[in-house]
Order: structure tokens, then C-alpha cells, then sequence
């Protein structure tokens, strides 16, 4: 192994490069997940970054967090009755209480996944 240095002041330091990491569509879950560990558990987030798996976490929690919000949209609205019947009578009404169950999802998403170590 040829490791070659850069004079830093006093200092020679080891020019040290991360390898190649696969190119990766990172949404808002993984995101917020990114900003959680790299404010409050910064150990693992430097850890995961420097053992290059810090991406493919990331995903990974995108991922779960997507399925999980999708899944928790229909059992909610299917247990407060928000059917294509009550948007074809009020739409209005529909859209309200969508927002309300995204909205609901979203909160249990993060409070589960996102915010947890």
C-alpha cells in the first residue's frame, strides 16, 4: 500500500479518500434521519459513515418508513370509514380528514423509525 501525505502546517497528513458509495434517491424520511443522528447521536452517524453504511441505512429507513406510512394511511382510514364513497358524497370532508390520517401517520413514522436509535 502506497499512502501518500499532504504537509498541513507542522503536520503531514494522510491523504485518506472514502471508497465509491452507490448513487442513491434519498427522500425526506431519510433526511430527517440523516439531521437526527448527525445532531444527537453523533457516534453512530460517524460510525456509519466512516464504515461507508451510512447510505445504504438511510435507504434502508426510507424505505421501512414509506411501507409503514402507507400501511398505517389505510388501516386509519379504513377504521374512521374515509372510503371513495365519502369522497364521492363530500370532498371537502375527505380531504380533510386524509390530511388529518397522513398527518397522523407521519408523526407515528418518526416517532418510530426516525427518532429512535
Amino acid at each position: 500500500m502506497n499512502i501518500t501525505y499532504t504537509r498541513q502546517g507542522d503536520y503531514n497528513l494522510p491523504n485518506l479518500t472514502m471508497p465509491e458509495q452507490p448513487q442513491v434517491e434519498l427522500g425526506v424520511y431519510a433526511h430527517l434521519r440523516r439531521r437526527f443522528l448527525k445532531n444527537h447521536h453523533k457516534i453512530l452517524y460517524y460510525n456509519l459513515l466512516t464504515s461507508c453504511k451510512l447510505i445504504e441505512h438511510l435507504a434502508d429507513i426510507e424505505n421501512q418508513a414509506l411501507e409503514m406510512e402507507e400501511m398505517l394511511v389505510r388501516q386509519m382510514a379504513e377504521q374512521q370509514g374515509v372510503t371513495e364513497a365519502l369522497k364521492a358524497q363530500d370532498q371537502m370532508l375527505w380531504v380533510a380528514r386524509m390530511n388529518n390520517i397522513r398527518n397522523a401517520a407521519k408523526e407515528i413514522v418518526c416517532n418510530e423509525l426516525i427518532y429512535m436509535v
